[in-house]
């Protein structure tokens, strides 16, 4: 499993041509540079969450260190489980503050100003919470359940955080489209560890082999590329529309679909059907994913029919 997958490197393309065509002063050269950067930040930030948990897990440190120093200086002692100690002594967490390749990636890392309160206020929000009340109720704290207890929360309140996402937009800009599914690797990571997990656990690579990388890079040169001869395409296949009052967006997705068609014959065309109307759902009208569908399919058949493409 990776963590920059052909998933996330579409998205990125999609957004990075979409912004080349709208900075007309902008090189291809500065535009791949840019590409790399983007898929870069998306990998930091993977790790960025992943270290936030470690910090939730010392925040309940400190407060359960504080809650003890203040029984002893009045003499009185804490009575039955204490939220904060269990927390900081949950047994993923454990492993997290502990692994290496974190941990040099924590040593690097600057911390922003409204972390700490960030975190504070979301500490408080899982530690109340029904799901971490139901978990100390059950008082099984086996491995399993330290686990599970942590990507339920992480789930609940770290995916879909709206206060999160923006304070991760005013950091990068990159980020906040990021996020969805960065979130989900960090899910992957989670269920990863073992009980007999040690140290030396790797994280999600960025990418799985070189072929991935240059995958990112071909396929938005080629699709800068080829316009010309893409958008002949489309505009020869578009049925009842001119091509001019085609929405940009779809357009671009349309145009970087057929150049990875043309591009990588070894992918199937349903992989890369599937891939770009998704990304359609989310970036363009409700209904560019049928029309798109429709569309590259005409194309894609128009190609056969002459030859030109042998999938």
């Amino acid at each position: 499993m990776i963590m920059i997958n052909r998933e996330l490197i579409r998205l990125k393309v999609v957004q990075l041509v979409y912004a080349f065509y709208q900075n007309e002063g902008k090189t291809l050269d500065v535009a791949e540079k840019e590409l790399t950067f983007s898929l870069s930040k998306a990998y930091e930030l993977y790790k960025y969450l992943l270290s936030m948990l470690v910090d939730l897990k010392a925040y309940g440190e400190r407060r359960a260190e504080s809650s003890a120093a203040r029984a002893e200086r009045l003499g009185t002692k804490i009575g039955g489980l204490s939220p904060d100690r269990q927390f900081a002594d949950n047994k993923l967490l454990v492993q997290l503050a502990d692994n290496k390749a974190l941990g040099e990636y924590r040593e690097k890392k600057q911390e922003w100003p409204e972390e700490p309160a960030f975190v504070k206020k979301l500490y408080a929000t899982m530690i109340e919470s029904d799901l971490y009340q139901a978990y100390l109720t059950k008082e099984d704290f086996s491995y399993e359940a330290d686990r599970e207890l942590i990507r339920k929360l992480y789930k609940t309140y770290v995916c879909n955080n709206e206060d999160f996402d923006s304070l991760l937009e005013e950091h990068s800009l990159y980020w906040n489209d990021d996020k969805e599914i960065v979130d989900s690797f960090v899910m992957k990571t989670i269920k990863r560890f073992k009980e007999d997990s040690t140290a030396e656990q790797e994280l999600l690579p960025d990418y799985a082999a070189v072929e991935d990388k240059n995958f990112a890079g071909t396929l938005f040169v080629e699709t800068l590329k080829r316009a010309q001869e893409v958008r002949q395409l489309i505009r020869e296949n578009s049925k009842n529309w001119e091509f001019n009052r085609l929405a940009f967006m779809d357009v671009i997705i349309m145009q970087i679909a057929l150049a990875e068609i043309l591009t990588f014959p070894q992918i199937p065309l349903n992989v890369t059907f599937n891939e770009y109307l998704d990304i359609a759902k989310v970036y363009s009208t409700p209904k560019s994913a049928g029309y798109i569908n429709g569309l590259l399919d005409h194309v894609v058949k128009s190609l056969k029919k002459k030859g030109e493409l042998m999938k």
